[in-house]
């Protein structure tokens, strides 16, 4: 497994990182801890997870997890905070002061933890002003619940604007972002990695395999297996248009020519991408996880970079993934 640092930090995380939005839901609390281990044994040492999954039984399974395997100490925890997390409480949710440091006492608890090593703000809002977060998050530096801060799928401008903030009010700044990228939708490749290489910030995509489409388990006659998550009552017709099977055909020709799975390939080409630290990949089985695992020996020449350019050149979109509150502020200064 190759280690990468986490953005201007000294902080090495695995080249692929374990995301768990479907452990105790779609992948048992048992199941979802024996992947856990398989993949702590394969090198990972970097997992992902947030509150809003399943209502707090994410962060329970891996608290659980690694209670059982004594991995905690060697394992960079990530977790998110923003979504709403009861239907009652007008403030149960948003990233304002109050939600932050009820929710991280809340996470922390749930993942048996007394810290978390990177704490993210889930989503952008405009209705929060951002120095109130960041202060909020640096408090929880400061406490010693939280080693550093990230967000996920905001703007470059956003993100700049954070960095501003940071450095004006002397709090401690983001080191990452979290945002979509995939061979369907590149559009983090205009402003998003730029920036983040100029300013030392780790990129963590999600859904490198665009929610499992760039597996091939989707076919063009519509044809796909029972257990898929986009069926014909919820697929999105960007995903399966005729555009998104042309970039899939590319992926799978060589794939092939390379003895692996389209998902290898598309996972490596992500994690080869410049400015990218590590992908999240979310397996449902153990037998996704040992696929998943195998995109870490496949390489991503020059010539299978430009075979795909020609279907998805860069910067470009074919199933819009990057999207999130990236409008004005509400609050001016």
């Amino acid at each position: 497994m190759e280690y990468r640092s986490l953005g201007r930090t000294g902080t090495k995380v695995s080249a692929l990182c374990l995301g768990s939005v479907t452990f105790g839901d779609r992948t048992s609390e048992s199941d979802a801890m024996d992947i856990i281990d398989r993949g702590v044994d394969a090198g990972i040492n970097f997992l992902d997870t947030a509150n809003v999954y399943n209502r707090g039984r994410s962060e329970e399974v891996i608290g659980k997890a690694l209670e059982r395997n004594g991995k905690r100490p060697h394992i960079v925890l990530a977790t998110k905070v923003h979504s709403r997390m009861n239907d009652i409480d007008p403030n149960a949710a948003g990233n304002h002061r109050r939600h932050i440091i009820e929710q991280c006492e809340a996470s922390l608890r749930r993942l048996q933890t007394d810290y978390i090593d990177l704490y993210q703000i889930h989503r952008p809002t405009s209705d929060v002003p951002i120095d109130e977060t960041l202060g909020a998050l640096d408090d929880l530096i400061r406490s010693g619940k939280v080693r550093y801060i990230g967000t996920s799928t905001y703007g470059a401008w956003q993100v700049m604007e954070s960095l501003w903030t940071s450095k004006a009010l002397g709090l401690n700044r983001f080191v990452s972002e979290q945002p979509p990228y995939h061979l369907l939708d590149r559009r983090i490749e205009l402003e998003l990695v730029p920036m983040a290489q100029t300013y030392g910030l780790a990129l963590i995509p999600w859904s490198p395999l665009a929610g499992g489409f760039l597996t091939g388990k989707y076919n063009r006659d519509g044809s796909r297996p029972a257990s898929a998550r986009f069926q014909p009552e919820n697929e999105d017709r960007d995903l399966f248009s005729d555009a998104a099977f042309d970039v899939l055909d590319v992926v799978s020709n060589i794939a092939k020519e390379k003895n692996c799975t389209p998902s290898q390939f598309a996972l490596a080409w992500c994690a080869q991408q410049p400015g990218i630290t590590s992908p999240i990949i979310g397996p449902r089985t153990m037998a996704q996880l040992e696929d998943n695992l195998g995109a870490i020996h496949v390489q991503v020449t020059d010539e299978d970079r430009a075979s795909l350019d020609e279907k998805i050149p860069p910067n470009q979109c074919i199933a819009s993934y990057y999207e999130a509150d990236f409008g004005p502020h509400a609050f001016r200064r």
